[in-house]
């Protein structure tokens, strides 16, 4: 247990005021050390380690109870310099859509009749994704649609984007084998069919571009 470690209970806070508390608490380190933040939603949990990540903290949680998460953000030196140079006001939140929305790509190409226009509507697709106000829960990349989430993508960086925000990003495993491409991914985990079967029945809208 690191010796300057502060404690703040999130409990009852909504998104951004974990952020906000964590990122104050991490200000006040004044050098190495952890924030042990309690809260007691799982959205919390995500957005504090997403949180963590872009200001080069590592982060841990383990929830503790029905409605109780404990988040530990560990700053280095260079991270609590960086943090407490920085605007807690600023900090922003993902809140998943209310429907739960997955999109299923099959293709690096949109429609059919020219593949080269295909290409552009795909990439022109997946960059509106990023600027849509409720974004999707789920994005199930297969067959063709693998090379998307690959090294030398064109729609690399939106992908990442809206990993970020919150959106998972799966690509079917055979896929990636049969075109070669296992160690290509660059963006999202790979996935089996069980479980895209599984998002696909669970899920309240499909979308196939």
């Amino acid at each position: 247990m690191s010796e300057n470690k502060i404690v703040v209970d999130a409990r009852g806070d909504a998104c951004p005021i974990p952020v906000v508390k964590t990122l104050k608490a991490l200000g006040t380190l004044g050098g190495p050390g952890e924030v042990e933040t309690i809260v007691d939603n799982k959205i919390a949990v995500e957005n504090l380690t997403r949180m963590a990540g872009s200001k080069g903290c590592t982060s841990a949680s383990e929830q503790t109870g029905e409605k109780e998460w404990h988040v530990v953000t560990t700053a280095t030196a260079t991270a609590a310099v960086e943090v407490a140079a920085g605007e807690p006001e600023a900090a922003e939140c993902y809140v998943p859509a209310a429907k739960n929305v997955v999109i299923q790509v099959a293709s690096d190409a949109m429609g059919t009749g020219d593949d080269g226009l295909g290409h552009k509507l795909i990439k022109g697709f997946i960059f509106s994704l990023t600027q849509l106000d409720e974004l999707p829960a789920t994005m199930l990349f297969y067959n063709g649609g693998a090379r998307l989430t690959c090294e030398g993508s064109a729609s690399l960086e939106d992908l990442k984007n809206l990993a970020d925000a919150g959106v998972e990003i799966l690509t079917c495993g055979t896929c990636l084998d049969h075109y070669g491409l296992s160690e290509k991914l660059a963006v999202g985990e790979v996935t089996n069919m069980y479980v895209i079967a599984q998002k696909l029945i669970g899920a309240s809208v499909v979308v196939r571009p």
